[in-house]
């Protein structure tokens, strides 16, 4: 059944699979990368109001494009900040006035605009064989699989209990693994007393305006890296992640829609907000409905759930770091289980493209950094060099013609 098809009814019994996926999906970002935002506003010499504002843009602006999206084409399009151009501004703001940063910022979200409005995007997207894709999304995940077992070294208790649940609930109820694990998780933590929560007071971010400046030095050092790095670390993988899991929706008003979001929430701290793509898988597979046109609910919840961290800024996002790091990185790996051994099973399907995807997972996997671009980038470049090398026709006849006149 396509995702494309029109959805029947939503009965109550539709509700909870997909709305756990989306709430995974947003404590996974909160807990495990949001930090870097916090890096970056402190390099950055950011005030707490300053800071809240970034929480409050970032997060309103995921959560209002996400239900958009999700809402207009049916599809669970997750929409997130970009984790590697947060992380890139942890180097850069320290050297870059925030007024200048602000600017490139907009200059950056303006650049995605117009490229979802030009059509290229979703050009390129269609150059992608499918075993490629997969073998790239398979790349990309795998650390998160492989990290759902290695936390069992640091926290064997809590990680060794949600990997038994985990088997065990497949065997018996296969869709309730995802739920029942997540309960299961923090009934321990709080048995354990691990999530204190008491000096937490429920406190409304204010958005503080500011007004933008530009530079040539902020638009070369921010603007640039922080398009390039978007564009090939967040958008290209995101677009494959839906597709991998069958949903058809154009890259094109994904691209627009969340860059006219950045370029309205630059101004109040956003730095950048795109389409996501780890997260992403949690609510495009089976673990989220068993009926994909179903699982646009998920994007509607992960939506809902970004608006409610950015109505209460710092306070929520404090609530979701308070969750200790192997219980978030155990929850992501169980959680994408399904989704990376669909992407291997995937790769190899086709034995005339299996070696270059096979080629394309390792490299993604090794999470190659060259040049300020993650491993996403250079996972599909080396890839899909291998399929072109391997793949492509030799000009066979036109040699043998040649040979022919010779004699």
């Amino acid at each position: 059944m396509s995702p494309r098809t029109a959805s029947s009814s939503i009965r109550l019994n539709d509700l909870p699979h997909p709305v756990v996926a989306g709430l995974i999906s947003v404590i996974v970002n909160y807990g495990g990368t949001f930090i870097l935002v916090f890096q970056a506003a402190k390099v950055a010499g950011l005030s707490p109001e300053l800071t809240a504002s970034w929480v409050w843009s970032v997060s309103i602006g995921v959560g209002v494009t996400g239900l958009f999206l999700s809402w207009r084409y049916r599809e669970p399009i997750i929409t997130v900040w970009s984790t590697p151009a947060a992380g890139f501004l942890v180097a850069a703001l320290g050297s870059t006035p925030y007024a200048e940063a602000v600017g490139a910022y907009m200059v950056s979200a303006a650049a995605f605009v117009a490229l979802g409005l030009s059509g290229y995007f979703e050009k390129v997207i269609r150059l992608i064989p499918p075993g490629i894709a997969s073998g790239l999304l398979a790349g990309i995940l795998l650390q998160f699989g492989i990290g759902a077992f290695g936390s069992a070294s640091i926290d064997p208790l809590l990680v060794g209990l949600l990997i038994v649940a985990y088997v065990v609930l497949k065997r018996f109820s296969a869709r309730y693994a995802v739920v029942g694990i997540l309960v299961i998780g923090l009934g321990l933590l709080l048995i354990q007393g691990r999530v204190d929560l008491s000096g937490l007071k429920p406190a409304f971010a204010m958005p503080v305006f500011t007004m933008p400046a530009f530079s040539l030095n902020a638009l070369l050092s921010i603007a640039l890296p922080l398009f390039l790095i978007t564009l090939s670390g967040q958008y290209m993988p995101g677009m494959l992640v839906l597709r991998n899991d069958g949903f058809k929706t154009s890259a094109n008003p994904i691209v627009t829609v969340t860059g006219l979001g950045s370029l309205v929430m630059a101004p109040f701290g956003s730095h950048a907000f795109n389409i996501a793509a780890i997260t992403a898988a949690i609510a495009t597979g089976k673990e989220a409905h068993i009926d994909p046109s179903k699982r646009w609910i998920a994007g509607i919840a992960a939506g809902c759930f970004y608006v409610l961290v950015g109505i209460f800024g710092v306070t929520l996002a404090a609530v979701f770091m308070a969750f200790p790091a192997t219980f978030i990185t155990t929850l992501a790996g169980l959680a994408l289980l399904g989704t990376i051994g669909g992407s291997l099973a995937g790769a190899m399907a086709d034995p005339t493209s299996r070696e270059a995807a096979l080629i394309t997972f390792l490299a993604s996997a090794a999470n190659i950094k060259l040049l300020g671009v993650g491993g996403a980038f250079w996972g599909l470049i080396i890839g899909l060099l291998a399929h072109f090398v391997l793949n492509s026709r030799l000009p066979r006849n036109g040699l043998a013609g040649n040979g022919a006149a010779a004699k």
